[in-house]
């Protein structure tokens, strides 16, 4: 069975129809299903990890319809849906749009297509894959009995013969049908092998072998060629790709997004597409210094003008996301904080004087902020005092300022903190000037949010936990000494 909901979603992109190029010819898929009669039928395609609806058609008394329209569909892997919303057969769509299809569904596996050469070429291969399938499950399900290892060896090398098989098989297609949309489905999903002159056994030709696998990833594979979204792997492929091959630093990333969106430039639908996952990918990193990918993309695309395909909702969020990191990134100066302390006195940020300042972003009624507080208060008391830091607390709950004033003497927290609140009257005068909150500024999402400054206010770290920043600090004191 697949989803109800055939579309891909998307919080950024109001997205292309599948419909292209119009031809004079358009499209007409004669389809008869056995034992089908009088009801609707539905035209399915793969689009990147989800599925699009193209096309309806009514099928008569006899189980006949047809698939009718002006304009024909981008190309790649398309199938049939049933009533019931289960995939009848699949098969492809190239730029020849006019043929028959011909099934009984129970017997789906013996579907016929008539007048689509590029059909013929897909039935060799999925009749082939299916024999590969069928067999290694065998031989899974033997490998599991095996009752000595010499079996299980035996077991293996059939395996891996079958699997040079399938290889030979994928290559045959390739050679003897070099521009069917099959061959490029074929490359483009490929995984590149590791050469027989290769051998795995220390971590270092583990390594070896990862650059190689990496260098080769992407060999033939036109990243402009929209046919390649309409497919259920690419963007699997993708994913593989950016978690397991390129190193997690945003330098390392950026390298590899800006050669696959240059190259997609002139893709209709595959230059948007990518731009917009990328963006979901990075809007909120989940590694620590990945903020500066987002940066990227929006410095180099969205700020240039590549903002067509954006409603006005979501081009403020892009736009909100990217002043919003530019204002706390590392090395660059700290927003200002100017608050209210415990005494209803003025407090600023950059009034303070010492060689490291950690702003800690809290909320009295938060249970971690409860545990942490405390502990960031005896490491303070135990090394960072003596190592001249200063504390600026935040309390991002004005409602509560009461609990934090008991919080503070309950648990006995060091006097030379320093605690601050933002009052409803300064908070509301910031958002009539349309000007970002110190929220926003500092991108709290979570609370205790630590930042670590030095002298001058500029940002050390940001988003660590205590013992990350602890370890920081030890680090820049050795390097002192």
């Amino acid at each position: 069975m697949i989803p109800n909901r055939f579309f891909f979603v998307c919080i950024l992109f109001l997205m292309s129809t599948a419909a292209v190029a119009q031809k004079e010819s358009g499209r007409k898929i004669n389809v008869k299903i056995t034992p089908l009669s009088n009801c609707t039928v539905y035209l399915g395609s793969y689009y990147g990890i989800g599925q699009l609806y193209a096309d309806t058609a009514l099928l008569d008394a006899s189980g006949s319809g047809v698939f009718r329209g002006k304009k024909i569909l981008t190309p790649g892997m398309y199938f049939l849906i049933s009533p019931r919303n289960k995939i009848l057969t699949e098969f492809l769509l190239d730029s020849n749009q006019r043929f028959s299809i011909v099934a009984d569904t129970n017997q789906l596996a013996n579907a016929t297509i008539s007048g689509s050469p590029e059909n013929l070429v897909f039935k060799k291969y999925i009749t082939f894959a299916s024999t590969f399938v069928e067999q290694t499950n065998k031989l899974n399900e033997n490998y599991k009995s095996a009752k000595s290892e010499n079996e299980k060896n035996s077991i293996v090398l059939k395996q891996r013969d079958w699997g040079r098989k399938l290889d030979k098989f994928k290559d045959s297609i390739i050679h003897t049908f070099p521009t069917s949309l099959t061959t490029l489905f074929l490359t483009a999903g490929k995984i590149p092998g590791l050469p027989d002159s290769m051998v795995v056994k220390t971590k270092a030709d583990t390594l070896k072998a990862a650059r190689y696998i990496k260098k080769h990833f992407w060999d033939d594979v036109p990243f402009n060629d929209d046919r390649l979204l309409y497919t259920p792997f690419f963007e699997h492929k993708i994913d593989t790709y950016f978690n397991f091959y390129v190193p997690p630093q945003a330098d390392s990333v950026i390298k590899d997004m800006q050669y696959m969106l240059l190259y997609a430039r002139t893709g209709k639908e595959m230059y948007p597409y990518l731009l917009n996952k990328f963006t979901n990918r990075y809007y909120n990193a989940q590694q620590v210094g990945q903020n500066k990918v987002f940066l990227y993309l929006f410095n180099e695309f969205y700020q240039k003008g590549d903002t067509v395909r954006l409603n006005p909702q979501s081009k403020k969020l892009i736009f909100d996301r990217a002043y919003q990191l530019m204002a706390n990134q590392v090395g660059d100066p700290a927003p200002a904080l100017d608050m209210t302390n415990i005494n209803n006195k003025p407090i600023s940020l950059y009034n303070i004087k010492a060689p490291y300042t950690m702003v800690v972003f809290w909320d009295p009624s938060c249970t971690h902020c409860q545990k942490e507080i405390p502990r960031i208060d005896s490491m303070y008391r135990a090394k960072w005092k003596g190592m001249g830091l200063k504390l600026f607390s935040v309390n991002i709950n004005s409602a509560l300022q009461a609990d934090v004033v008991k919080f503070i003497a309950d648990k006995h927290l060091d006097p030379e903190w320093v605690h601050g609140y933002q009052t409803d009257e300064a908070a509301k005068a910031i958002a009539s000037k349309g000007q970002l909150s110190y929220l926003q500024l500092y991108d709290v999402a979570d609370t205790p949010t630590l930042y670590l400054l030095d002298d001058k206010k500029r940002i050390i770290a940001k988003g660590l936990r205590m013992e990350q920043m602890d370890a920081l600090m030890s680090v820049k004191e050795n390097i002192k000494k």
